[in-house]
């Protein structure tokens, strides 16, 4: 077991220092999970860092995994400015929760990157500004935004929330203003690939695998091991990222992008 250890902790440090020249992200899903560690002595929850890239052949690869003190901007920064000191190439769109450091971060490194905001994250900003008799018509009224047929359907439910919500629940309204035109980056992308693209469920389930595969253990008895754990278990084929849906028409949007730029 020693020697396996040994051998994964080796793999790891060359993971995390190698190339990333020749990595192809079209798409990059960013966020962090908290996971307990002991640490002098004791237990404390510390922030993960994650990105998870999407190749043109809609592959998904896991791209950095870093513990951190918290997710300000400054953490995610450091975190995205060691992936392009190694060669990681600046991607088409970046989907992320509403995590102001992680926001700030990527406009900093990456500011032609379009940005999708999490729907999911968003619909649950709502839902805590709400009162309880009306999280029902909330909910339905947000869903008619984000399953519009068409980017113009969409902006024609969004003003009808605001319009509908701005004196009964301002502050429902207020949250959904701060989500802004980022709720609907993902229209502009294929229609195949709008379930993929319009929320961060893709790295939040390998974050729950993650979760699921440690959470009897109670806590991890150092950071190295904590890291070594999460890498073997996707490096061993534990965990599978499949493709995205709609990757077929990932081809389209290169296109599309080198045109624009």
């Amino acid at each position: 077991m020693s020697r396996v250890v040994a051998t994964l902790k080796t793999e790891l440090a060359a993971w995390r220092t190698r190339s990333l020249a020749d990595e192809d992200a079209v798409y990059l899903y960013l966020d962090a999970f908290a996971l307990r560690v002991r640490s002098a002595g004791k237990v404390v929850s510390v922030p993960v860092l994650g990105v998870v890239g999407v190749r043109s052949d809609g592959g998904k690869h896991l791209l950095a995994l870093e513990l951190c003190g918290g997710e300000s901007a400054a953490a995610w920064k450091g975190c995205l400015d060691d992936l392009v000191g190694r060669g990681l190439r600046a991607p088409v769109l970046c989907i992320i929760d509403g995590n102001p450091g992680l926001r700030r971060a990527v406009g900093e490194v990456w500011p032609r990157a379009a940005v999708q905001r999490c729907c999911v994250h968003k619909l649950r900003n709502l839902e805590r500004k709400a009162p309880k008799h009306a999280l029902a018509e909330i909910r339905d009224d947000f869903h008619r935004i984000v399953y519009a047929a068409n980017a113009d359907a969409a902006r024609a439910a969004y003003a009808a929330f605001e319009r509908k919500w701005a004196k009964r629940c301002p502050g429902v309204v207020m949250s959904l203003r701060e989500g802004g035109d980022e709720l609907l980056t993902f229209f502009t992308f294929p229609k195949g690939q709008w379930k993929t693209l319009r929320t961060t469920n893709t790295i939040e389930r390998l974050h729950e695998e993650f979760r699921r595969r440690v959470k009897t253990q109670g806590s991890l008895p150092s950071e190295d091991a904590a890291l070594t754990l999460l890498f073997g278990l996707v490096v061993s084929g534990q965990i599978k990222l499949r493709r995205i849906d709609g990757w077929r028409k990932i081809a389209a949007v290169l296109n599309q992008h080198s045109v624009a730029a």
